[in-house]
């Protein structure tokens, strides 16, 4: 087996409009960015915590399909979190759309899920002490 690490990873999101989503995630989910790659813009990578998300603008709306159309209550990204009770409150002062409050799951993770312009389920869980 290779002795490489993997450093990091970051799911990806098709969105209709990439600046007003990059607006949303920063102004809502306290992500950052720091630019938008292409010419008009199509991409970019958000950042919170070191941890990150990539969106890229679909040309046809017909691409976005989040993942609970395909798979009833899938997320599209989870972010497990040191504490769900103030990321809850944090996310749903900004005005995110709550999708499903918090609560806690049959695994033993608080947890709850928020809607992004696009529709996509964002979830966010704090693993419990047993």
């Amino acid at each position: 087996m290779s002795s490489s690490k993997i450093t990091g990873s970051a799911p990806v999101l098709l969105v209709s409009d990439v600046i007003k989503s990059a607006e949303w995630y920063r102004d809502k989910l306290g992500f950052s960015y720091e630019k938008y790659f292409g010419e008009p813009p199509s991409f970019c990578i958000l950042d919170r915590n070191d941890f990150r998300l990539m969106i890229c603008q679909v040309k046809n709306q017909k691409d976005i399909r989040p993942n609970w159309k395909i798979v009833n209550k899938m997320w599209d990204a989870y972010f497990w979190v040191d504490d769900a009770e103030a990321i809850y409150k944090e996310l749903k002062d900004s005005g995110a759309t709550i999708d499903y409050e918090l609560y806690i799951t049959s695994y033993n993770v608080k947890e709850f899920g928020i809607n992004d312009p696009d529709g996509y389920d964002i979830a966010f869980g704090e693993v419990l002490k047993s």
